[in-house]
């Protein structure tokens, strides 16, 4: 691994241990250049997961993708990056090999969002539902108040 710090490629695991109930493990390491300390996570790769876009097009399901889009709507709310890892490797799980449209995908994160922070979750639905005007934000906000 490239050091953050000093981008060497050299260091030793002080540390291992299990994450996220086993489906990845932490590695604590420590730079012998220039002894900055970083966490790195190894985990499987899904690549037999293959998403089909609205548009026909397919790609490879992407965790870093799906990371960023959660955290994108999950900015400057009081959400821990404990929640946000526990939220995608849900939606993770859910996932079965083969092809998945993206539509269900983003159902999933929505589920997700929705039990943990109402404004995070009507932020991505108002990306994914591709909202126009206010009177969508309206619909939705009107359907969780009525919850």
């Amino acid at each position: 691994m490239k050091c953050p710090k000093c981008a060497v490629d050299n260091d030793r695991v002080m540390d291992s241990r299990s994450a996220r109930d086993g489906a990845a493990i932490r590695r604590r390491r420590e730079c012998l250049s220039c002894g900055c300390r970083f966490t790195t996570y190894e985990e499987i790769d899904r690549d037999e997961t293959v998403i089909v876009k609205r548009d026909g097009s397919r790609e490879a399901f992407d965790r870093q993708k799906l990371d960023r889009a959660i955290r994108r709507a999950c900015g400057k709310r009081p959400i821990s990056d404990e929640q946000i890892r526990t939220m995608i490797d849900n939606v993770v799980a859910a996932l079965e090999p083969g092809e998945v449209s993206s539509d269900k995908v983003a159902e999933l994160v929505m589920d997700q969002l929705q039990k943990v922070d109402e404004v995070a979750y009507i932020r991505f639905a108002s990306v994914y539902r591709k909202f126009t005007d206010v009177a969508q934000f309206l619909s939705v906000i009107t359907e969780i108040v009525k919850k």
